[in-house]
């Protein structure tokens, strides 16, 4: 142990990763910033063994990919649960920032490690879209048309903008070879921003979920709540597996399993389904580039949060109306992903149109109206409890001068009996002796 505290790698990471204080009251929610990690190293791993045998030509890619399946030991498995894994990936990631939202984990002092999360989002999607061209399928092919043409709707530079990005008048092979190296690039990028995200995490600690401060309720993260991570790991692992093993193709479209044709059309094309969401966006808004500004804005409105929203009560745990909003939010999201894989029509295209209404209206109105309702019940109720206080302090200043009263009136009325009595009988007395005296005297 010794040895481990002197060497400054081995401290950090002992210090990183065992004696670190955390909120002893986390729960189950707070094991997908782990089960993300695990699912962004065995994306690196296994891309790596495939780009061992992966060929970026247009004439040699899709056959690639074949040869990986059905040549390489255990390619098959390594393609399928590269393949699945993204998926997983998603699901994790996307659970990581419901969490976030519903626990208010971007608030003071933990800005960054928002930020640097939503960062992090943005280049996991670019990187997923990049991957899913090099299958060089039908729904890759024409999903990379697709979302490429997109740049064409900004004005002036668009269209010279799609050229660059293809390489060319078209996807052709200058595009997947691109694509392949910045797929390649991208997950290392992705490692760093998430190493910066965790030093940044434990810089300002971990939040919790009744969103108070923990300082005198810690314990250490090592064996506690790495117990528990592996827990969440190991069930994880088996529901992955059960995808892995017995359905390996669920989450996939059924069209990317015929070679790339530019003459040929795919009757709907439709990307994965952890792009749906944002596509369904995209599909709702009639104009092309206002379409493309919902877009980008849809995932770039996160990064601000922090900005718009300052809330006094952290955590949803005890604000019912805004849990309330926020499950409106949550459904939301799960029906226009569900809308991204229909064909545009009605009355698709007009439930697209109200969700997304929604989802920007819970981003840009709900959770800055409910932290200002949050700032002015806590002002109320603090006006309340002043006037309270002054009223309580009138009321005992006054009962103490009335006392003080009452205790003065009965002190001065006991000293005028006392004189009263005691004078009268002082005075018979002395009557009594003058008149034995006078007796006295007579006889």
């Amino acid at each position: 142990m010794k040895f481990l505290r002197k060497n400054s790698i081995f401290n950090f990471i002992y210090e990183f990763s065992v004696i670190y204080p955390s909120p002893s009251n986390l729960n189950i929610f707070y094991n997908f910033g782990f089960l993300a990690l695990l699912a962004l190293v065995s994306q690196i791993l296994t891309g790596i063994f495939l780009a061992m045998h992966y060929v970026p030509h247009v004439d040699y890619a899709f056959a690639s990919v074949e040869h990986i399946m059905r040549d390489v030991n255990y390619g098959f498995f390594l393609r399928y649960l590269h393949a699945n894994g993204a998926s997983f990936f998603f699901i994790v990631v996307y659970a990581h920032i419901a969490k976030g939202l519903y626990f208010g984990a971007y608030t003071f002092p933990r800005q960054l490690v928002w930020a640097l999360g939503v960062i992090i989002l943005l280049i996991m999607i670019l990187t997923a879209f990049l991957g899913y061209v090099l299958p060089w399928g039908q729904m890759s092919f024409w999903a990379a048309t697709v979302i490429t043409n997109l740049a064409s709707a900004l004005p002036v530079v668009g269209v010279h903008l799609v050229h660059w990005l293809w390489g060319g008048f078209s996807v052709d092979n200058a595009t997947l070879e691109r694509f392949f190296s910045l797929h390649y690039l991208f997950p290392f990028i992705i490692l760093a921003l998430v190493l910066f995200h965790l030093i940044a995490l434990h810089t300002w600690s971990s939040s919790n979920p009744i969103g108070v401060g923990f300082k005198l309720d810690t314990t250490y993260f090592t064996p506690f709540f790495m117990v528990k991570d592996f827990f969440g790991f190991f069930v994880f692992l088996l529901g992955a597996f059960s995808f892995l093993f017995f359905n390996p193709n669920v989450l996939g479209h059924t069209d990317n399993y015929i070679i790339a044709n530019p003459l040929s059309t795919p009757a709907h094309i439709v990307p994965e389904w952890y792009f749906l969401l944002f596509y369904a966006i995209l599909r709702s808004i009639p104009n092309k580039l206002a379409g493309v500004v919902a877009l980008v804005t849809a995932i770039i409105v996160l990064l601000f949060i922090p900005v718009t929203v300052k809330l006094y009560l952290r955590s949803n745990v005890f604000a019912n109306v805004h849990k309330i909003f926020f499950w409106i939010f949550m459904v939301g999201c799960c029906v226009l992903s569900w809308i991204g894989g229909k064909h545009v029509g009605s009355p698709y295209y007009e439930l697209g149109q109200m969700l997304t209404f929604i989802y920007f209206v819970y981003l840009l109105v709900v959770l800055p109206l409910m932290a200002m309702l949050d700032e002015g019940l806590l002002k109320l109720s603090n006006i309340k409890g002043l006037l309270l206080y002054v009223l309580l302090n009138f009321v005992v200043r006054c009962l103490v001068y009335i006392y003080s009263i009452v205790i003065n009136i009965s002190t001065i009325i006991g000293s005028r009996l006392h004189l009263i009595f005691v004078d009268s009988d002082e005075n018979v007395k002395k009557a009594r002796k003058l008149s034995i005296t006078k007796k006295l005297f007579y006889v």
